[in-house]
């Protein structure tokens, strides 16, 4: 597998952060925003280096005669009083990498909950039910943790934006809303939750974002995504914002790369008037 780094400048609201190319076996990763053309005027000055990078790790798995794969996303940090706040802008690559998410989730209707679907199920991670018969093949989102009742990710408004279907379905759907400004939060600050460290089954360094479950043998995607994130001992710091990119499966082609890179630039400063 082949990385790619791309710089690009850092939300407006924020200071801007450095990023490094990282490559490992079982873990997938392209980094990018906007194209070459810009990336020498793209690089900021004073940046942070608690921000290493997204991580995505690997596992095949199956359920009744359907081959998967489990693909569970993190944020890497050097530091380890970190905490994440939000996650926002996920922007896809091509609006087709937007479906096609495998659920295995309470969503509400008795007569498909716990049922694998493309069709039916929802994002939200208090709702994947059972750890050990739904969450190996659910899709959910969460800032730190893992999937379970208790745990404390809620999404934003701009889930009622776009994508097929009524709007009022917030992400309680099985597919991500086509307008570049997803977003989920953790709605309390004082649990830990989004802390380095408090996410299980993951590396001390990670934090936890999302699990994305898709039938095997899909096509690669890749996605740009913004963090808030802070001191975890104390919020009343200056935050940092982190944009970077990830990939679902093998890394795509430099032709993929930039243009999303090009839709990113085209869309940064709708997307970021709609980060808080």
């Amino acid at each position: 597998m082949i990385g790619f780094k791309l710089s690009s400048p850092a939300p407006a609201v924020g200071t801007p952060v450095a990023r490094r190319a990282s490559l490992a076996s079982f873990v997938t990763r392209a980094s990018f925003t906007t194209v070459a053309a810009f990336a020498v005027g793209a690089c900021a000055t004073g940046a942070s280096a608690s921000f290493v990078g997204y991580f995505v790790s690997s596992t095949s798995t199956s359920y009744a005669g359907q081959d998967l794969v489990v693909y569970t996303l993190t944020a890497r940090f050097s530091s380890p009083h970190v905490a994440v706040l939000r996650a926002s802008n996920l922007l896809a690559g091509d609006s087709d990498w937007l479906s096609g998410f495998w659920h295995k989730d309470n969503h509400g209707d008795p007569a498909t909950n716990g049922r694998l679907s493309q069709q039916f199920g929802t994002w939200d991670p208090t709702k994947t039910g059972s750890g050990s018969v739904n969450r190996p093949y659910d899709s959910y989102l969460t800032i730190g943790g893992i999937a379970g009742a208790g745990n404390t990710t809620q999404a934003d408004a701009n889930w009622l934006d776009g994508g097929s279907g009524p709007s009022t379905r917030g992400w309680s759907r099985p597919d991500l809303p086509d307008n570049g400004t997803l977003g989920w939060f953790n709605d309390d600050d004082d649990n830990e939750q989004g802390s380095v460290g408090s996410s299980p089954g993951v590396a001390n360094t990670d934090v936890r974002l999302g699990q994305f479950v898709l039938s095997a043998g899909h096509e690669a995607r890749t996605f740009s995504l913004t963090i808030k994130y802070g001191n975890e001992y104390s919020f009343s710091d200056k935050y940092e914002y982190a944009t970077d990119s990830f990939t679902l499966g093998a890394v795509p082609a430099p032709g993929a790369l930039v243009l999303l890179g090009l839709a990113g630039l085209l869309g940064g400063r709708r997307r970021r008037s709609n980060f808080a």
